[in-house]
């Protein structure tokens, strides 16, 4: 890609994305003070290469982050690939320099191309980031294929969300679980995750999110996001890409069973009685389709319960949130809303740790069952609300809930009735004020944080929300977290339950060569629903993988 730099706003502006075919140096870990002057990039890129002006011919920002550990001397944190005058000799020069290296191919190379007769075209279910990337890719490499969607196109979703949000009534087939998107659409839209990506998968799914309407710095931001609002049209986007290619998407179409003759796949028969002859098939239904994992273990496919984690959502107004990250820089252009990750270690025994912090967001209704609440976290790309919140989740393990492999849903189930339940029946979801719960005292008055939640939140005692030893290990760590984060443990900052849907509490297990079922041939577990990924990013790459998996099935290796 071809860049200008105008260090006057910090910004890059992108003229195009390209692929630069011809040798960059990278340069990594280049530190320059928060606020430097226009000039101070290219200057430090000549500083550590030890050219001159002349041989800078260009240079693109690979990364930019920043280091706020000594909130008195916040400085960016930048990598950059430069293209300069014989760089071979600058390399050899440099060679014992670990931060001056030949920058990596990051252009993404299809493993295969489908035959010009396609006996039969594979079938992605569900259509989350997973499902979405391995449809365009598997339309990419000319494999047309069939995506099936239980919930609404993005735009009627929306509504439908909306619609238990403002007028406490739930589509329990179009919520902020089910329908285009997947439950990322209602989401911080974080992009940035800790998965080994050596092939620079992450950066394929990066670069199509920008082609479909993304913010440029997506690609070189060390946090990036994007927010709901701008998710719905850049669905819409790549849904048209996919049509464009030859996929074909049916929305309110359930797969309701599956067709499974001597371990191998043969078909899908949908809620509406029709049926699908299907031997590769992407199973990318999310951590929520509880039914659905329920029709794959009637049908033998194998699965295990796997760790999951559940507790409450926490809100603090986020100018505390900045001022203790970020002290007299808080609210500077370049940092945005603050953020954290916290992690405590219980004295019995478990951990406690944020999830899905969300700077500047809300906390929103997410349950896709009636009779139940669940809570989550959105952000708009902005982050201008007044409130942080963040989960503040257990730990669990399948020791705590043994006998079955769907056990763990079960368990969600239970607490997020009783959830119902102390929150009046009507989707409010109960809460308390922290000062309230450490004191195990009913809250019954708001303080300073006023709370996010639609419909409405309830207030209540939340000690018997969640487990005892949930409750226990959740009322140690707050206390814990505010040596970290002064003002965390404040009275006025609000709990709401129940956060329960962190990630899916069963893994379809698969082999990990083929990425099929370890059990049923040409069915393909992927992304969060199946326990192999957990996030936006870590799902999309991950869709990546199985659609390039069932490719070199179906051709054989290239």
């Amino acid at each position: 890609m071809q860049i200008t730099y105008d260090q006057a706003t910090l910004a890059v502006q992108y003229t195009g994305i390209q692929i630069d075919c011809e040798p960059m140096l990278r340069i990594t870990d280049l530190k320059l003070p928060l606020d430097h002057t226009d000039d101070a990039l290219r200057a430090a890129i000549i500083d550590k290469l030890q050219i001159s002006d002349a041989q800078l011919l260009s240079f693109d920002i690979a990364r930019r982050g920043y280091d706020a550990r000594n909130k008195r001397n916040i400085h960016l944190i930048y990598s950059i690939d430069v293209d300069v005058e014989d760089e071979a000799s600058v390399l050899a020069r440099l060679a014992d320099d670990k931060h001056v290296k030949p920058a990596p191919d990051t252009d993404y190379k299809f493993v295969a191309h489908a035959p010009a007769h396609l006996p039969q075209r594979p079938v992605v279910i569900g259509t989350g980031p997973c499902g979405l990337l391995a449809a365009l890719l598997l339309a990419e490499m000319g494999f047309k294929p069939l995506i099936l969607e239980r919930g609404k196109i993005v735009r009627e979703r929306t509504k439908d969300t909306f619609g238990l949000w403002r007028k406490n009534k739930l589509n329990p087939e179009s919520n902020v679980q089910f329908g285009e998107g997947g439950a990322g659409t209602f989401s911080d839209g974080k992009l940035h995750s800790q998965i080994k990506d050596p092939r620079f998968l992450g950066m394929k799914v990066l670069r199509e999110f920008v082609a479909a309407g993304a913010p440029e710095e997506i690609l070189y931001i060390s946090k990036p996001h994007i927010g709901t609002f701008r998710l719905v049209s850049m669905l819409e986007k790549m849904r048209a890409k996919i049509i464009d290619l030859g996929g074909e998407f049916r929305f309110q179409s359930k797969v309701d069973a599956f067709d499974i003759q001597d371990g191998q796949l043969q078909g899908l028969k949908l809620a509406d009685g029709e049926y699908i002859p299907a031997n590769h098939a992407v199973l990318a239904i999310g951590h929520s389709a509880r039914d659905t994992f329920q029709s794959l273990f009637d049908a033998g496919v194998y699965m295990e319960a796997k760790p999951f984690s559940i507790g409450f959502r926490i809100e603090h107004p986020q100018s505390l949130i900045d001022q203790c990250r970020f002290g007299d820089y808080a609210g500077h252009p370049l940092l945005g809303a603050a953020d954290y990750k916290l992690v405590h270690h219980c004295k019995n025994g478990r951990s406690v740790y944020s999830f899905c912090m969300c700077p500047g967001g809300t906390v929103v209704a997410a349950t896709s069952e009636e009779g139940r609440v669940v809570t989550n976290g959105m952000s708009q790309y902005s982050r201008n609300e007044r409130n942080a919140n963040s989960g503040i989740v257990v730990g669990i393990t399948p020791d705590d809930y043994p006998g079955h492999p769907l056990a763990g849903v079960e368990l969600q189930r239970q607490w997020e009735s009783r959830a119902f339940e102390l929150g009046g029946g009507t989707y409010e979801a109960p809460g308390q004020r922290v000062g309230d719960f450490l004191a195990a005292r009913p809250s019954t008055a708001l303080g300073q944080v006023e709370p996010s939640y639609t419909p409405g939140v309830h207030l209540t005692d939340l000690s018997t929300a969640l487990p005892d030893y949930a409750i226990e290990a959740i009322r140690e760590a707050i206390p814990a977290f505010e040596r970290q984060i002064k003002g965390f443990a404040m009275d006025d900052a609000l709990l709401t339950g129940v956060e329960t849907r962190t990630s899916s509490p069963v893994r379809i297990k698969r082999d990990d060569q083929s990425l099929q079922s370890i059990n049923t041939r040409g069915l393909y577990p992927a992304g969060e629903g199946a326990g192999y990924a957990g996030g936006i990013l870590s799902a999309a790459v991950d869709g990546i993988k199985v659609a390039e998996a069932i490719a070199l099935d179906i051709t054989g290796p290239q």
